[in-house]
């Protein structure tokens, strides 16, 4: 049972990474991608006529055979810093005379970069379905709760209704944006890198380019339009996103663990057996998705920030900072994975207590529309004197333990003009709802 990181942990593990992201990031996965990187090139240079087709053949048929020794892999890996000169030994061995043309022209981060280039294409998709997942969780939410009126909270305290279903749309609207972001980022990132030792295609002469060209095409990638691997802003913008993602999760799931408290009580995480229990008061029942989610998030970030420090390289190839990728990208990725899975789920059978939101609505007892009151009345006395007479009112209130309605009621500044009638419909929170009802109207609109 044996592990050091957290991502990796047989008893962590699961809870912050699910089995599909960990797949596709598997050391074993990224072997075979350097392989299928390196089979594409041959494929690639003997259609541009700069090795034999029959060399080609004898690489990918190779290449589909066991030959790697892992143990020699790792052991060689270890010596050299990088794993690709010791698969390329092995994979040239294993093609006989066809091995002699396998690597040719390429360096290490030109195999390295494109295999992981493959990766997070594949990890994109993964991420894209689970944005989804989490989308329509949102969209349910939103159209379920549109009319369910609550507490609106600003620092805190009581501001003014809401909806439930209105602050399920104002989180759907974030991961809308995400899946435009993610779109928009394909292209930045999902580009081929074979450049050479420098990264000007010497040592392919005049057909450095073309075969450039040729590999994307076998791969599926897109060409740049110069050599990148010393400028990461594409992976950088692709972990910062992640970051973006794993942020708006955090922000979801800080919400719902407050409301989920005890004293507010408005929501429950869905109810598994077991799950939140502690280990000595029977009673609990604490938000898990909620705990790791933000616990994912505040790691992404810091692989966002480490992501930043990885651009900085020096001349045409890094000194140091490429290896801090080697971390950031994968386990960002997966985690980010991971706490979608969690907010799916979390989301998906939500325990919403409309009853205790709309107890907590009236806990103040008319205050929380304070507002309503005030604006009803500014154009009648103007705007600073309503804003003095109701916050007057709102004192008075407080420190009798009384209704806002009691109190306004029994001050003529404010109850003639306005009409009891009509003032107590201004203290129900129920009637000042803005437009929420419709902006979710809009948001559920947009597909």
């Amino acid at each position: 049972m044996s592990a050091l990181s957290l991502v990796d942990s047989p008893l962590f593990g699961r809870s912050f990474v699910d089995d599909e992201m960990r797949e596709l990031f598997a050391s074993d996965s990224f072997v075979r991608r350097c392989i299928e990187t390196e089979v594409a090139l041959a494929r690639a240079q003997a259609r541009i006529g700069v090795i034999p087709e029959k060399a080609a053949l004898e690489i990918a048929s190779a290449a589909e055979k066991p030959f790697l020794n892992a143990d020699r892999l790792q052991r060689e890996t270890e010596v050299v810093g990088y794993p690709i000169l010791p698969i390329v030994e092995q994979l040239a061995d294993a093609a006989g005379e066809g091995g002699r043309y396998l690597h040719w022209g390429a360096t290490t981060q030109d195999i390295m970069d494109t295999a992981t280039v493959l990766q997070v294409r594949t990890a994109l998709e993964l991420i894209d379905r689970r944005l989804g997942e989490t989308i329509e969780a949102l969209r349910r939410l939103a159209e379920t709760y549109r009319d369910t009126p609550m507490a609106g909270r600003t620092h805190l305290q009581h501001a003014l209704p809401v909806t439930f279903g209105y602050k399920a749309a104002v989180w759907l609207s974030a991961f809308r944006r995400h899946r435009e972001r993610l779109l928009q980022l394909r292209p930045r990132v999902l580009v081929v890198e074979f450049s050479g030792a420098a990264g000007t295609l010497a040592s392919l002469g005049s057909k450095g380019l073309d075969v450039q060209a040729e590999l994307a095409r076998v791969l599926g990638l897109d060409v740049p339009p110069i050599t990148w691997h010393s400028m990461r802003d594409g992976m950088a913008e692709a972990v910062q996103l992640l970051a973006l993602i794993s942020g708006s999760l955090a922000k979801i799931a800080f919400d719902i663990s407050i409301m989920a408290s005890t004293e507010f009580g408005e929501v429950s995480e869905p109810f598994v057996r077991h799950r939140g229990a502690s280990s000595t008061m029977p009673q609990k029942r604490n938000p898990v998705s909620c705990e790791l989610i933000l616990a994912a998030a505040t790691m992404v970030r810091q692989h966002a920030g480490l992501m930043l420090d990885a651009m900085v390289h020096d001349f045409e190839r890094a000194t140091g900072p490429w290896h801090l990728e080697w971390a950031a990208v994968p386990e960002s990725f997966a985690l980010t994975s991971g706490a979608l899975a969690q907010a799916t789920f979390m989301l998906g059978g939500l325990e919403v207590h409309a009853g205790r939101m709309r107890s907590n609505l009236s806990a103040s007892r008319g205050l929380i529309v304070a507002e309503a009151v005030m604006m009803a009345l500014a154009p009648i006395t103007g705007r600073q004197t309503a804003h003095d007479l109701v916050y007057v009112g709102c004192r008075r209130a407080i420190e009798a333990d009384q209704s806002l309605f009691e109190v306004l009621s029994r001050m003529k500044e404010v109850a003639v003009p306005l009409g009891l009638e009509r003032l107590r419909t201004l203290t129900d929170p129920t009637h000042y709802l803005g437009a929420a009802p419709e902006m979710v109207d809009r948001v559920l609109a947009h597909g």
